[in-house]
């Protein structure tokens, strides 16, 4: 078995997130590793849209991650290939009725005096920006802070352009410990030696966790997306309706849906989203998709004709209070998690990347990083956690 020595750090985890902890481990000066059991963008980054949004998020810790990740997403654009389709395209988020776009406003003030450009949008005004929107709106928000990348490329791209070791289809098997702290992971082909492993893991955050000797509730929740043929660009920004705000926060295992449309480079317009608590089924769910094309035909009547080529779908890493666990695990010195951002990992990634960093190095982050201590669910181990007890390594 090979063993890996002076690296400053092992992040397990190949999607957009632990693509960012990469690239800001080494913009910091770190020489770090990444592992992962499958390829790159395999889990959670390569079944989401690549949605970059402030729009659905409240006032409070998560949307200040945000803001910092759209400034970030800002400056890597300029120095990533174009593959990764960044594309500012902005927000709109609509109400039926006036009831909806009181709530709407109540909740835009919030998100202005946080640092949200949210605009309002009059129902005479809707078709100006979305010429194509269904008659009797009652009115809306402009988000033009809202933005797309093309999460798989992202992911890569971001990975590449970190310069990090890379291990692809190596589970990590065990994490290893030295007096009580962890010294790196062992995977069926070799020893990485670290003083900080990363959890960046997504859905399997827990199980990492487990191998620790720790623990984080992280739950799957999955959803579908629906891909059209290619359109000429009927749909221009990222439009959903507003009781997608409401599915985002909501904490129940039960099948929501709220359609978010948006048109891409290639042509074809994704249709999201879903969320329920379902395991890890991979089974179709009809139900689920038939709502999707119902709903999105509503908000644009040019799509109710439209051929589905394919869909696809993921599960989102869900922590039960909505925000992710990023920052070191006080219960076992050496782990740091980056996991459990559920459907906002893709734009939240460059934030939680240039957090890991500031942990690691020990400098003054960005942001404070108090909300999302891993340690705030309480719990050391479990049932599972005990039965694989970390290796002793010396």
């Amino acid at each position: 078995m090979l063993k890996r020595h002076s690296l400053d750090a092992v992040i397990i985890g190949a999607g957009v997130v632990g693509a960012a902890c990469a690239y800001y481990a080494a913009r910091a000066g770190l020489c770090v590793a990444v592992v992962d059991s499958g390829p790159v963008a395999g889990g959670t980054t390569g079944a989401g849209e690549g949605n970059l949004l402030v729009s659905d998020k409240e006032a409070g810790p998560e949307l200040d991650l945000a803001l910092l990740s759209t400034r970030l997403w800002t400056e890597l654009a300029a120095v990533l290939p174009r593959e990764v389709e960044y594309e500012p395209k902005g927000g709109l988020v609509v109400a039926p009725d006036e009831a909806t776009v009181k709530a709407l406003r109540s909740f835009a003030e919030g998100q202005r005096a946080a640092g949200v450009d949210a605009v309002e949008v009059p129902a005479h005004a809707l078709r100006d920006l979305e010429p194509h929107l269904a008659p009797g709106l009652a009115g809306g928000f402009h988000y033009p802070q809202d933005a797309q990348v093309q999460p798989a490329q992202a992911a890569a791209r971001l990975l590449a352009a970190s310069g990090a070791e890379v291990h692809l289809g190596e589970e990590v098997t065990q994490v290893l410990l030295d007096r009580g702290a962890v010294r790196g992971v062992r995977t069926p082909r070799r020893e990485l030696l670290a003083p900080a492993v990363v959890n960046a893991a997504g859905t399997w955050g827990g199980r990492i966790a487990e191998l620790a000797g720790t623990s984080l509730p992280v739950l799957p929740r999955r959803g579908f997306v629906l891909v059209t043929e290619p359109l000429p660009r009927v749909v221009r920004h990222k439009v959903y309706a507003a009781d997608y705000i409401a599915d985002v926060a909501s904490g129940s295992a039960a099948l929501q849906s709220s359609a978010v449309v948006e048109g891409t480079p290639a042509g074809p317009v994704l249709i999201g989203a879903t969320r329920e608590r379902v395991g890890f089924d991979r089974s179709l769910s009809t139900q689920a998709l038939r709502r999707l094309a119902s709903q999105a035909a509503a908000l644009f009547p040019v799509l109710a004709g439209v051929r589905v080529l394919r869909t696809y779908h993921g599960f989102r890493p869900y922590l039960p209070d909505h925000l992710p666990a990023i920052g070191p695990d006080p219960r076992r010195p050496g782990l740091l998690h980056a996991c459990g951002h559920e459907g906002a990992g893709i734009g939240l990634a460059p934030a939680t990347g240039l957090l890991i960093a500031a942990a690691l190095t020990g400098a003054e982050p960005a942001l404070p990083a108090h909300p999302f201590r891993p340690d705030r669910f309480g719990g050391f181990g479990g049932a599972a956690g005990a039965a694989d007890t970390p290796e002793e390594h010396h």
